[in-house]
C-alpha cells in the first residue's frame, strides 16, 4: 500500500464555476475491458468483470492518494497519477472545483497484462468526477474525455458503457472525435481469460505493427468484423471464424510467445481465442466453460484463469 500528499494546486479542477465543499465523497466500480476481439482493431471491445474500486473525496487542499492491490507501489504517486488526472479533467470538465481530493484507488485489474488498466483508472477517475459534481457530464462525454488519455475508444469506451462496444474516430481540421455504439450480445455468451505474469507494452507491441498491409488481408479483417458482430448479437457458433485476424496479431507474435502459443492450442480444439488488447493476456469467447485439462495446463504452467461475465459499464457505488 502506497500514500502520497502535497500541496496540490490551489484549487483541483477548474476555478471557472463551482467549487464543492469539503467532506463530499464518491465510490465508483470501474470494470476491465479487453480490445480488438480478433479482427476489430481499434474498434471492437468488451467490458469485463474484473473491478477497480475508486474513491475520491474532496479535502480542505492538496492531493491525497493511496493505492493497494495491482500496481501498489509501482505506479507514480503524485497528481501525475492517472486517476488524479482524470479526476482534475473530469472537474475541469464541468466546469466545477475541489479545494483538494484525497484518492484511494483499491485494484483487481493486472496492469499491462491487455485488460484495459489504463483505461479503467481514466474512466474511473471521471466517473468519480462526474459523481461529485451530480453526474453534469453524458456517457458521450466520458467516452470522449477517456478517450483522449488514451488515444483510441475501445477499451475507454467498453469501461464507460458497458457490453461489447463498437468504436471508432472521426477527425476534422480543428478536432478529433471519438464515438462507440453498445451492441447486444448473446446471453449464453462468456468470456475467459489467461493473464501471464509477465507483463507487455503497448508501445512495443504496436511498434511492430507494418505501416501498410496487402488488400486482400484489409478484406479479410472486413469481413471478419462484419461476422463478429453477427457472432455476437445471435450466432455464437460463428465465434471461431469470426475472430480470425490479419492485421495485428502475427505481427505481434514475436514479442508474445507463450501467447501465440496458447492462441493456437486454444483454437486447434474449437475455441475462439485472441490476444487481449495488446497482450500478452489470451481472451476466449464462447458458451462454455474452457476444457478442464486446458485449464489444468494453462495454471501449471503459471497463467491465472479467470472466468469474467460481459460486465456493465463504470458505476456509482456509493455517494455521500
Amino acid at each position: 500500500m502506497s500514500a502520497v500528499s502535497g500541496a496540490g494546486p490551489e484549487v483541483f479542477g477548474s476555478s471557472g464555476g463551482r467549487i464543492l465543499p469539503v467532506g463530499r465523497s464518491v465510490t465508483v466500480e470501474v470494470p476491465a475491458s479487453s480490445a480488438n476481439l480478433g479482427p476489430g482493431f481499434d474498434a471492437l471491445g468488451v467490458a469485463l468483470g474484473l473491478y477497480d474500486t475508486i474513491t475520491v473525496t474532496t479535502i480542505a487542499s492538496g492531493l491525497e492518494l493511496e493505492v493497494s492491490g495491482e500496481g501498489a507501489g509501482q505506479v507514480p504517486e503524485d497528481a501525475s497519477h492517472l486517476v488524479a488526472k482524470a479526476v482534475e479533467a473530469g472537474l475541469r470538465a464541468g466546469g466545477t472545483g475541489a479545494p483538494g481530493v484525497r484518492i484511494t484507488c483499491t485494484n483487481a485489474i493486472p496492469h499491462s497484462r491487455g485488460l484495459g488498466s489504463s483505461a479503467s483508472a481514466a474512466v474511473g477517475g471521471l466517473v468519480a468526477a462526474n459523481g461529485l459534481m451530480g453526474q453534469v457530464l453524458t456517457d458521450e462525454h466520458l467516452v470522449q474525455l477517456a478517450s483522449e488519455f488514451e488515444g483510441h475508444p475501445d477499451n475507454a469506451a467498453a469501461s464507460v458503457l458497458g457490453g461489447v462496444v463498437v468504436s471508432w474516430t472521426e477527425r476534422s481540421a480543428t478536432a478529433v472525435t471519438y464515438r462507440a455504439v453498445r451492441m447486444e450480445v448473446d446471453p449464453t455468451i462468456v468470456a475467459t481469460v489467461l493473464v501471464p505474469s509477465e507483463t507487455s507494452s503497448t508501445a512495443q507491441t504496436r511498434g511492430l505493427l507494418p505501416e501498410t498491409v496487402p488488400h486482400e488481408d484489409a478484406a479479410f479483417n472486413a469481413s471478419r468484423a462484419a461476422l463478429m458482430s453477427v457472432a455476437l448479437a445471435a450466432h455464437p457458433e460463428f465465434l471461431l471464424a469470426a475472430t480470425e485476424d490479419r492485421l495485428h496479431q502475427s505481427y505481434r507474435a514475436p514479442a508474445l510467445v507463450g501467447t501465440t502459443e496458447w492462441i493456437a492450442r486454444l483454437r486447434g480444439r474449437g475455441l475462439a481465442a485472441t490476444v487481449s488488447g495488446a497482450g500478452p493476456t489470451v481472451l476466449v469467447l464462447g458458451t462454455t466453460p474452457l476444457p478442464t485439462d486446458l485449464r489444468a495446463d494453462a495454471e501449471a504452467q503459471g497463467w491465472q484463469v479467470l472466468d469474467l461475465e460481459i460486465a456493465e459499464g463504470a458505476r456509482v457505488l456509493a455517494e455521500q
